[in-house]
Formats: structure tokens, C-alpha cells, sequence
């Protein structure tokens, strides 16, 4: 992986990405140009911020969802994060922190909708490991684990960068989800 390959296919998903209304539209055009703008935009030690994977995880029939309670952001959200020098694109950094962070080898995402399994983009303030205050420009994405044999939901492994790890029904998240998982689900059931 080069830092050129891992920008280029953050470009190509971009582009080839339909965004669902206007203003997932706005956000996708902002990557682009700030993808354009900034030749190490999808590595972590770019200050002024970063492009990052995430995955939202799904059970074999759509019901529940796997989340984190992330102990910078303090709240339930989906799994994922920065793109690593082994990572040679973005969708297989959110594929390989969504295994990381759960445990799941077999995961792999499910491309049925354009932009091979994008479904949202979110931008948000954190002071991630750089120790400084930046902007994840979060590209997200969707993955379906595979039935288990006794059809219950499939077995899972905190890492260490959870403060907990759990399935939840998609109609009864927990109270202290992030604010915008419920949108990030509606759009991966759509996409």
C-alpha cells in the first residue's frame, strides 16, 4: 500500500458513490475536494483531518446491529477508524477494524449498492490520537455476518479499544447511542 493508492481509492468510491439526497450529495463533493486538495488525506497524521472507514454490522436477517461503546466518544457507535500502512483501501480499513473491533473473521462487506458498499459519509470534531483537536471525515460502510447454524446472533470478541461490544435491535438502541446511528442504519437498510 502507498499513501497514493489508498487516496485514489478513496476518490474512485467517492465518485462512483450515489449519494441518497442532497445532503449526503454536499458531503461527498466536500471529500472529494479536500481529497483533492490534500495528497495524505486519508492518513491519520494529517492534522487539519482525515478521511476514516467505518462499517456498521448488521445480523444475517437485518435485525440487530453491532455496536461499541467507544471510550473517547463515550457513546455506542459503529465500529471503525483510521486507515493504517497495511490498509490498501478504504473500504478494507473499515473491513479490517470492523474484524478487529469484533472479533468476527468471516465479516466482509456487502457491496449490493454502488461506490462498492458505501452508504453514508458523517463528519466529526475528535481529538483522535494525534492528541490534538481534528476532523474524522468518516466514510461508511455496510456488512451482513453470516447466519449461524442455531440462526442466533453470531459470537463476538472485545477488543481492547471498546469499553463494551454489543448487538442490539435496531428498534431498541440503547439511550446514550450517538445521535446520528439511527440515521447511519436507516441508510444501510436502504442502501
Amino acid at each position: 500500500m502507498t499513501a497514493e493508492s489508498l487516496h485514489a481509492s478513496a476518490v474512485e468510491a467517492l465518485t462512483a458513490w450515489q449519494a441518497p439526497d442532497s445532503a449526503q450529495d454536499s458531503l461527498r463533493h466536500a471529500y472529494l475536494a479536500f481529497l483533492a486538495a490534500t495528497p495524505d488525506a486519508c492518513l491519520r497524521a494529517c492534522a487539519a483531518g482525515h478521511l476514516t472507514g467505518s462499517a456498521i454490522v448488521f445480523d444475517a436477517d437485518r435485525s440487530h446491529v453491532l455496536l461499541t461503546l467507544h471510550p473517547r466518544v463515550g457513546r455506542w457507535i459503529q465500529l471503525g477508524g483510521h486507515c493504517e500502512p497495511t490498509d490498501e483501501t478504504l473500504a478494507g480499513a473499515a473491513l479490517r477494524e470492523a474484524r478487529e473491533e469484533s472479533g468476527i473473521p468471516g465479516l466482509d462487506l456487502d457491496r449490493a449498492g454502488t461506490g462498492g458498499g458505501v452508504v453514508h459519509l458523517h463528519t466529526h470534531p475528535i481529538t483522535c490520537s494525534l492528541g490534538v483537536p481534528t476532523r474524522h471525515l468518516d466514510v461508511r460502510y455496510r456488512v451482513v455476518v453470516a447466519p449461524t447454524t442455531d440462526g442466533g446472533l453470531p459470537a463476538f470478541e472485545r477488543s481492547e479499544e471498546s469499553v463494551d461490544l454489543q448487538w442490539w435491535p435496531i428498534d431498541d438502541l440503547p439511550a446514550d447511542t450517538d445521535a446520528d446511528i439511527p440515521e447511519l442504519i436507516r441508510a444501510a437498510l436502504r442502501g
